[in-house]
């Protein structure tokens, strides 16, 4: 076990993120982060970017290289050439097929491109799945707190209001602020009395609105949505029913539909969902 006063290196962070960290040092490195906001921070943002690449180039290491530029299938046509002009001609072709074989890549990954909102929804896992985990910090400031809401209101830029979620016997444990695809984003994280935890983000999108869209990864789901400018992802454990449960819940207390005046620096009221009011 690391003492948390002994520094863990970015080489370890980057193992630890990658798989790539032995067994035995993965309970080590996790006690660090649990004890260290900012290392957690930054793995949180490495884990989103590493999602980010492999949906937007996944796809691509797994292509052939194409038949036309194998170097052994040029050798043979051309074996009757000089030596120099042979290594010249098939440099001309590497060049030439690598570029085209590049550029018909790249052309298809543009076009394979993660939406918006699936890019939000791949952020709003990395932070489901890191945080989760987190046993003395899941959460930056507690529920009970009266600044919560409107702390995080005014940095989303929208009215936030936490909703009852007891029918699905989940509990507000509070949120935090992280930073989102194009603007701050609240992570709002409920637990239930088994140890069950789900998390609600939202944040703005240029996307007005969107129908409900169920992700899964690995043991976790995602349901995301988007209206009035402004996307949420509800993530847990994969059952869509629930979670699906979950989000028309949300969906019904929150006043989302309707724009509504983000709240003064100086408001020390507690948010209600509209459902509680």
């Amino acid at each position: 076990m690391i003492d948390n006063n002994s520094p863990v290196s970015e080489e370890e962070l980057h193992a630890y993120v990658d798989g790539e960290l032995p067994i035995e040092r993965r309970e080590a490195i996790e006690a660090w982060l649990a004890s260290h906001p900012d290392d957690s921070a930054r793995v949180a943002t490495w884990r989103a970017q590493a999602e980010t690449i492999r949906a937007r180039y996944g796809s691509i290491v797994n292509e052939p290289v194409p038949a036309r530029i194998a170097l052994d299938r040029i050798v043979r046509r051309r074996k009757y050439w000089a030596a120099l002009a042979a290594a010249a001609t098939i440099a001309a072709f590497l060049i030439g097929g690598t570029a085209g074989w590049l550029a018909r890549a790249i052309s298809a990954a543009s076009a394979a491109a993660p939406t918006e909102m699936e890019l939000f929804a791949n952020e709003a896992m990395s932070a489901h799945r890191l945080y989760i985990g987190e046993v003395r910090h899941p959460i930056e400031v507690k529920a009970e707190e009266k600044h919560l809401l409107p702390w995080l209101s005014r940095r989303v830029g929208t009215v936030l209001r936490a909703p009852d979620l007891n029918a699905f016997d989940l509990k507000l444990l509070g949120g935090r602020l992280l930073p989102g695809v194009n603007s701050p984003a609240a992570l709002f994280m409920y637990e239930s009395g088994s140890g069950e935890r789900v998390t609600i983000y939202v944040a703005k999108t240029s996307e007005p609105r969107t129908s409900f869209r169920y992700k899964v990864s690995e043991t976790y789901g995602a349901l995301r949505w988007s209206e009035a400018g402004y996307g949420w992802v509800v993530s847990g454990p994969d059952d869509k029913p629930r979670l699906k449960g979950i989000a028309m819940a949300l969906y019904e207390q929150l006043d989302i539909r309707t724009p509504v005046p983000v709240p003064s620096r100086n408001s020390d009221s507690q948010l209600i969902s509209r459902r509680g009011s």
